[in-house]
């Protein structure tokens, strides 16, 4: 249940999604995509979230106590994490262009620009992935979302 980042950069990383579940950076998958209707906004104004405005947001976790409210929810939401968190303390090489996922099928070649902006499905329903985990990839633009890269468990920078 561990994804291994490496490839050409100076750190690599192990990742365990599965700590993610307290981890304040995460994302409901249903509000990555979803621009709430009128309604659903209290001032009448339609909310964006702003992906570039999100990940320069870049902190560590707070390990805070949750509500047994908030605990319930963890548990029952499905949850996104930006890759892009990690792939700053892995500190690429400036030269890096693509990626390739290692998924348990084969593998994947994307653009690094790609990588950056993906979201990695760690938890369905609260629940690690374990059929086809550990990770899910979601590219930032959503175009995947139906189909995401499913089984990725390296990911390789070149």
């Amino acid at each position: 249940m561990i994804v291994q980042l490496n490839g050409n950069v100076n750190f690599p990383i192990t990742l365990d999604p599965t700590v993610w579940i307290f981890d304040d950076r995460k994302i409901e998958l249903d509000k990555v995509f979803h621009t709430p209707s009128d309604e659903e906004t209290d001032d009448g104004k339609q909310e964006v979230w702003d992906r570039n405005e999100y990940q320069q947001q870049i902190r560590p976790p707070v390990n805070k106590s949750i509500s047994r409210y908030e605990r319930k929810k963890v548990l029952e939401n499905s949850y996104v994490m930006p890759i892009r968190h990690f792939i700053h303390n892995a500190e690429p090489s400036v030269e890096a262009t693509e990626a390739v996922l290692h998924t348990n099928e084969g593998e994947v070649t994307i653009t690094y620009q790609q990588l950056l902006e993906s979201l990695l499905l760690f938890a369905l329903d609260g629940k690690p992935l374990r059929e086809n985990g550990p990770v899910q990839v979601l590219f930032g633009d959503g175009s995947n979302q139906d189909e995401p890269i499913q089984g990725v468990h390296t990911i390789t920078v070149h």
